[in-house]
């Protein structure tokens, strides 16, 4: 008797301890207004991750692509991620307000956008360590692009010479998929 009530309080002890394992979507943030958000309401889309900066070199051609990619694919499917940095060349001096004010204006920008954050070094964001940490890619300047699927693992990873372009093939290919899973599914 004793050891089966052993052997039972074990197993429910593994089944507790064995949670699925972490991703993306398991992790909350702040929005560009202030407010806690979590992640988990883009599981089931695409994800397009960028830590963003207004004073960059990258700036205008990558906002520019980046709006185009969430008007061309989003929002059910797909959205660009956007979290402000300002560890680069201190290329994104000003405040959230003042941040969301010029990408919407400048850019007319309709996708997320997150508090500044770090992105790398003991202070990063826990999004951007599990992002450097699963990838294997650290961010070494800004708009380093971190592509989601909607398992919440990460597809892929480029740094900023690569184009918005370059990479939306595999960005395409993610959504196409997806939406053929829920067509399957229906």
């Amino acid at each position: 008797m004793v050891a089966a009530l052993v052997a039972a309080w074990l197993l429910l002890s593994a089944a507790a301890c064995a949670q699925r394992e972490q991703d993306f979507y398991d992790f909350k943030a702040v929005n560009i207004r202030g407010k806690l958000v979590s992640l988990e309401k883009y599981r089931g889309s695409v994800s397009l991750v960028v830590n963003v900066a207004s004073e960059c070199g990258f700036t205008d051609q990558h906002y520019r692509a980046l709006q185009q990619l969430q008007r061309d694919l989003g929002p059910h499917h797909f959205n660009v991620l956007a979290f402000p940095c300002n560890q680069f060349g201190q290329q994104e001096p000003d405040s959230n307000k003042e941040i969301e004010s010029f990408a919407r204006r400048t850019y007319s920008v309709s996708f997320p956008m997150f508090s500044k954050v770090a992105v790398t070094g003991t202070g990063a964001h826990p999004a951007f360590k599990y992002l450097t940490q699963t990838s294997g890619k650290e961010p070494t300047w800004n708009f380093w692009k971190y592509l989601v699927a909607p398992d919440g693992k990460v597809a892929g990873a480029w740094d900023p010479t690569v184009s918005v372009e370059e990479i939306r093939p595999h960005i395409t290919a993610l959504v196409r998929k997806l939406i053929l899973k829920k067509r399957e599914d229906l």
